[in-house]
């Protein structure tokens, strides 16, 4: 029957429950889940996806409030477990209106490669469409000067020869076997 299965999306990681030999340990818990969802991604050869959520670090910090691979909340495991760890960051959610250069964040969005085991790590800028909530290619009017060309770049690296994908066919999640964590702020509105 697993033989149909082209893809597992789980969300999200933390309402999962685990092995109840943790002892009330959460951490240990998710770890668990973590190793799991890894080794059924590798026993049916599909790319897991876990959305995860992030720990309250990301609000307390100052700053632009990016999210890093230590704000996966409740344990260290998905961190070190995944083959790809992708945030999704939108500045405005946290009420920051303009971005380091100075120029407005209303509508922009990043998602952030911020662990990828088999390639390059990047940043790719989006637009944010509030209404419909979905992101868009943004026009290279909207990047900071010399951006453009450098996301463009990033996205060849991606999507080149060179990590074993041929060019224009990325696979959300990562590559057969591996887990995928997607996470972000959880604000659709």
């Amino acid at each position: 029957i697993h033989n149909d299965i082209k893809i597992i999306i789980i969300d999200y990681l933390q309402l999962m429950t685990g092995n109840q030999d943790t002892k009330g340990n959460r951490e240990q818990e998710v770890a668990f889940i973590s190793r799991t969802l890894k080794a059924i991604a590798k026993e049916l050869n599909v790319p897991v996806i876990a959305l995860s959520q992030l720990s309250r670090a990301t609000e307390m910090r100052g700053g632009s409030k990016r999210p890093q691979l230590s704000d996966l909340r409740e344990s260290g495991a998905i961190e070190q477990d995944a083959d790809i760890v992708a945030f999704i960051h939108r500045p405005e959610y946290y009420g920051i209106n303009q971005d380091e250069n100075g120029m407005p964040t209303a509508g922009m969005a990043e998602i952030i490669l911020a662990k990828h085991r088999n390639g390059a790590v990047c940043d790719v800028n989006l637009r944010f469409l509030k209404e419909q909530a979905r992101f868009a290619d943004m026009d290279d009017s909207m990047l900071p000067p010399g951006q453009a060309s450098e996301s463009q770049q990033a996205y060849d690296d991606y999507a080149s020869g060179s990590n074993g994908m041929p060019s224009g066919s990325v696979t959300p999640g990562g590559f057969p076997g591996g887990l995928g964590s997607a996470t972000g702020s959880s604000d659709s509105t």
